[in-house]
């Protein structure tokens, strides 16, 4: 057993995802953090800041960089960040009259911190499809079966009659909330570019402008401060996965008990076998949401420790970020992935 299931060979089709995994690998990091050395050299020529033909080798050089990532992964054990050796890398390959002019005014923080920007805009991007597709699933439950009558139970009991629609609304509403939340953190991803010290003194009074122009070049938001110590973006990013999760970890546990042996209200084909008893139709699936769903209602709350940082930056904060978001955010998309399937395998038998 892996020491997560993220990357276990066996038990990753229980908690990883490949599209949400790639966009936390070392090869698009690294290309997402190209991105802002390029369009950070494209805004400081803008605001004259850099001169404009130094921007201009520089994006040449980078379109076509290929890094040495085992020669990166030395740096960050020596640095405790990738930075100083990618930059390292990168002025290298480029003429000493244009070298000084890369990663201008920027610090570690700056580049790292935009780079998970640009990664978890793309990440929303598939979890609002996922999301979206699981909607349309739960809708045409409502539509082929939403009227027939439904014994409702509150604390495990039966309650009062209502319709499948109703059970099933239970489950969609969640939904539509978290997409909506998603929707929006992705709508006001900031850019992170503050400097040594998050004051960008190093570019005086054009550094409020350059800021905005490397925002709007990347299609990120200008926050008008560097958000070096003020962790909130990335507490509220693994909030809402961890709610996502949580519906769906919630309509796995109704699933769960509506297969229950003496209840069948539902049937899930192809369910899992058991090794000792052939006849048991386990609801894997189901079990596995709300696995994932408890999962990141742990991990979130070590997340929030991340949120205490020290003076301007804190090093170990930031670190435990780089240990737990990552596997919440593939969490989530495992979640996504696996409730579509279950949707697809179950039967209501009312």
């Amino acid at each position: 057993m892996s020491y997560s299931l993220t990357s276990d060979r066996l038990l990753g089709n229980i908690g990883s995802d490949a599209e949400i995994a790639d966009l936390f690998s070392a090869d698009a990091d690294v290309r997402a953090m190209l991105l802002f050395e390029t369009a950070l050299a494209e805004a400081q020529a803008a605001a004259g800041v850099i001169p404009q033909g130094a921007a201009e080798n520089i994006g040449v050089y980078l379109s076509s960089f290929t890094s040495d990532l085992e020669n990166l992964a030395l740096g960050v054990g020596r640095d405790g960040v990738v930075v100083p050796a990618l930059v390292a890398q990168l002025r290298a390959g480029l003429g000493a009259d244009v070298a000084e002019f890369l990663h201008y005014g920027a610090t570690s923080q700056d580049v790292i911190d935009t780079s998970l920007a640009l990664r978890l805009k793309a990440m929303a991007d598939i979890l609002l499809g996922r999301i979206a597709v699981l909607d349309s699933k739960l809708v045409d439950f409502k539509r082929m079966d939403g009227n027939r009558p439904f014994m409702a139970r509150t604390r495990m009991q039966d309650a009062l009659e209502i319709t499948l629609a109703d059970r099933i609304e239970i489950w969609r509403r969640p939904l539509d909330d978290r997409g909506r939340r998603l929707a929006v953190l992705q709508e006001g991803l900031p850019v992170q570019f503050g400097g040594a010290t998050g004051t960008l003194d190093k570019l005086g009074k054009a550094g409020a402008c350059v800021r905005a122009e490397l925002a709007r070049r990347l299609g990120l938001v200008d926050p008008a401060c560097a958000w070096h110590s003020d962790r909130a973006v990335i507490a509220d990013w693994g909030h809402a996965l961890a709610l996502l999760t949580g519906a769906l970890g919630k309509m796995g546990q109704d699933i769960v008990l509506m297969a229950q042996t003496g209840v069948g209200e539902v049937a899930i084909t192809g369910a899992g076998g058991s090794s000792a008893m052939p006849h048991k139709s386990n609801p894997v699936n189901a079990e596995i949401l709300v696995a994932l769903a408890r999962m990141n209602a742990t991990l979130v709350a070590g997340l929030d420790q991340s949120l205490i940082h020290e003076q301007e930056r804190s090093g170990a904060a930031w670190t435990l970020e780089w240990m737990i978001l990552p596997q919440i955010c593939v969490y989530a998309g495992a979640a996504t992935r696996i409730a579509s399937r279950l949707l697809d395998q179950t039967v209501f038998n009312l």
